[in-house]
């Protein structure tokens, strides 16, 4: 079993949880909103602004490192669907361009089911 987190631009999100959907992959859960940042610097959008003294966008920047709103989907699935849940979800999220996002696989080793208690692999069905 395998841990697959997703961190994606905002607004892919719909086409996100329609690729997985479509994949067979129905159960997984986003967090509403995190923040961070990756090797990028800033949206070059509101940097051009700053540059052209917008103060709106310079109090925006503000000082030191900018982070930049995502989702993060979280997917616990069988070791023989984790190729499957990253294709899909690179497919549903890859623009080409700096900040599509970072898909990181992490082992599970349990998983149970808290209304019933059980516990295993075979609750992922």
């Amino acid at each position: 079993m395998k841990e697959v987190m997703a961190i994606v631009r905002i607004n892919a999100m719909n086409q996100t949880k329609d690729a997985l959907t479509k994949a067979g992959i129905t159960s997984f859960t986003v967090t509403g909103r995190v923040m961070g940042r990756g090797k990028g610097l800033v949206d070059h959008q509101v940097l051009k602004a700053a540059d052209a003294g917008d103060e709106y966008a310079r109090a925006l920047l503000g000082s030191g490192p900018r982070l930049i709103s995502k989702r993060m989907i979280l997917v616990v699935v069988p070791d023989d669907m984790v190729d499957l849940t990253v294709d899909t979800l690179i497919s549903a999220n890859q623009t080409g361009k700096a900040g599509d996002g970072k898909i990181f696989v992490l082992p599970a080793t349990e998983t149970y089911r808290v209304r019933t208690g059980e516990k295993g692999e075979s609750i992922l069905q």
